[in-house]
């Protein structure tokens, strides 16, 4: 049989069920292996396959998917992806093209090869593992990449295989090598774990703050131990589908655009556990010296280099499994913290998550109350995909509240425009049964609006809801902001080219709404929106719409921009709502 072949069979067996693909003559051979195995799903940009890819692979509960890339451009193209992937620790495996062995120029020339280019010193930054097959490698070789892809700190993974390694007659049991065995993560041990509940057990105002690195599976088995855990719950942007919102212990998503009553609830803390979070600077704030300023943090994360970073300020730090350590914590007595609990919801009730701080112009939607109405009108199974980075990414992370069996998947490592439309075609395939629903800025969207072709012929069930601002609305505000608005390509005036939505999506077949101040109450659109099928939904934001709360800077004393930490939101509290919900903060 053709290696090809015999790598078709190994990746059923590790349990591949889906492939991502473009199409090129480089891996004709493998393509048309993998036609033959697997679900195969053509997209139009290779940026596309390794997003929707790596979103499958986040969500889904059945099947893994892989990216099939061509060599030279297919490389290069989706060298995004692995990055976006390798910044979130991400399961991501990339399969590569390459010229035949014998065009190969081993870097004495430029190029040899139609199409060749060194993607393996291309891709390396950005993947756990880069490596190129200049022979057929046995089983045990992919077995342990894939392993690297799925274990311990996840990431990306990318293989470059030959044309001539592709085509090669091999007979299967001479690679059937013994199986390879990943190394297990390391377990928290006895002491320490007493530790860690003895702390909570005996603080006055302890919470858990939940991170990506706890998987959706250990969530769900823990939903109903976690509605009984008794002290306050926070999850990070990754982690944000963890806890649902009726758990009368989640308290929200504090960040940098976090949600002010969680930024608030987390500052006064005086005993913080963090499970699966690298605490990053988004995370903590940028002033990551006031993070949690009163209390002893415990951090766990498989990574050693991040617990040492030296940022933020980490009391006790332990390289494990933190899956495994909240199952332990969850059936251990944590104490009574009765006023706390009351105090941290009674925060909550002051500080919604919609606050009536930010301009919104005449016949404009508000981002937020799109968002907070939508997450009322939205099924408890709903998958929401908000974008990456933008008004409409940092809207729905503050506003939208999650409940029932929703799942929420964003990439902010990386804060690429573009990665909203590619994610929900990949969790739409992941869950054909299940509505799809995006949250993307117009600037984001037309860097990848291609690939509504790839979302119109697979006949997603996927809502597409387009922020209209005309063009780049956090540029627009930076360049306000610190520059005195000498606007730049940040808008069509400015020079930055933007089609007539309805138009676009015209020339796809894909029917169109236009979304009012009212749309919660119009007929038409709640049609339009509990039909199965793909519709995009265009929504007018006011230009100059603001973005408030969030984290600013200040001019220190010596001149330098100082900013602020994540209690001191922007605009600032009222005196009298501030000395009720920020009681146990520092005093200046």
């Amino acid at each position: 049989m053709k290696y090809s072949d015999l790598l078709g069979d190994w990746l059923i067996e590790l349990g591949y069920t889906t492939c991502f693909f473009v199409a090129g003559g480089n891996i004709m051979h493998t393509l048309e292996s993998f036609r033959h195995r697997f679900a195969m799903h053509a997209t139009i940009h290779e940026v596309c396959a390794g997003i929707a890819a790596e979103y499958f692979n986040e969500i889904s509960n059945g099947g893994k998917a892989f990216a099939l890339v061509t060599a030279g451009p297919g490389v290069t193209n989706i060298v995004t992806a692995l990055a976006g992937a390798y910044l979130e620790s991400r399961e991501l495996l990339v399969i590569a093209g390459q010229v035949k062995t014998a065009d190969l120029s081993h870097g004495k020339l430029r190029q040899r090869g139609i199409q060749e280019i060194d993607g393996v010193a291309v891709a390396s930054p950005v993947t756990l593992s880069a490596v190129r097959m200049d022979t057929p490698a046995p089983k045990d070789q992919w077995e342990m990449l894939v392993s690297l892809t799925r274990t311990g700190r996840r990431g990306p993974v990318m293989v470059e295989l030959p044309l001539d390694v592709q085509a090669t007659s091999v007979e299967a049991s001479g690679l059937n090598s013994a199986s390879f065995t990943a190394t297990p993560s390391p377990i928290l041990s006895d002491a320490a774990l007493d530790n860690i509940v003895r702390g909570l057990r005996a603080a006055q105002r302890p919470a858990i703050l939940l991170g990506g690195g706890i998987s959706r599976s250990t969530a769900r088995s823990l939903r109903h131990r976690l509605t009984e855990v008794g002290i306050p719950l926070l999850t990070t942007w990754n982690g944000a589908d963890r806890v649902p919102e009726d758990n009368p212990f989640y308290f929200g998503r504090p960040n940098t655009w976090g949600q002010r009553s969680s930024n608030l609830i987390i500052q006064q803390t005086d005993d913080l556990v963090v499970l699966g979070s690298r605490l990053g600077l988004q995370q903590t704030g940028f002033n990551w010296a006031e993070f949690a300023p009163g209390a002893r943090v415990t951090q766990l994360d498989l990574d050693p280099a991040e617990l040492a970073k030296g940022h933020p300020k980490i009391d006790v730090a332990y390289a494990a499994d933190a899956n495994d350590a909240l199952r332990r914590i969850c059936d251990s007595n944590l104490g009574e913290h009765v006023a706390w609990v009351a105090y941290c919801r009674r925060i909550r009730e002051l500080l919604p998550l919609v606050e009536s701080i930010n301009h919104t112009g005449a016949a404009f939607v508000s981002p937020y109350v799109l968002i907070s109405e939508l997450s009322e009108i939205c099924r408890d199974d709903d998958l929401i995909i908000p974008c990456s980075s933008g008004g409409g990414f940092t809207v729905a992370m503050q506003a939208f509240r999650l409940r029932g069996d929703q799942l929420m998947v964003t990439n902010k490592g990386l804060a690429s425009m573009g990665y909203g439309l590619s994610g929900a075609i990949g969790a739409a395939l992941a869950y054909p049964n299940r509505r799809t629903v995006l949250f993307e800025g117009d600037g984001g969207f037309a860097q990848n609006l291609q690939e509504i072709g790839t979302a119109s012929v697979n006949r997603l069930n996927l809502k597409i809801f387009i922020f209209d601002d005309g063009g780049y609305a956090s540029i627009r505000m930076t360049q306000k902001n610190y520059f005195q608005g000498e606007y730049l390509g940040c808008d069509v005036n400015t020079g930055l080219g933007l089609p007539d939505w309805q138009r676009v999506f015209t020339a796809y077949g894909v029917p169109t709404v236009e979304v009012g101040p009212v749309f919660a109450r119009d007929p038409e659109f709640r049609k339009a929106f509990d039909l199965p099928g793909l519709t995009a939904f265009l929504v007018r934001i006011d230009p100059n719409q603001t973005y408030f709360p969030k984290i600013t800077s200040r001019i220190a004393e010596q001149g330098s921009m100082v900013s602020e930490p994540l209690h001191r939101m922007s605009p600032s509290l009222d005196p009298d709502i501030l000395a009720e919900v920020g009681k146990y903060l520092p005093h200046d």
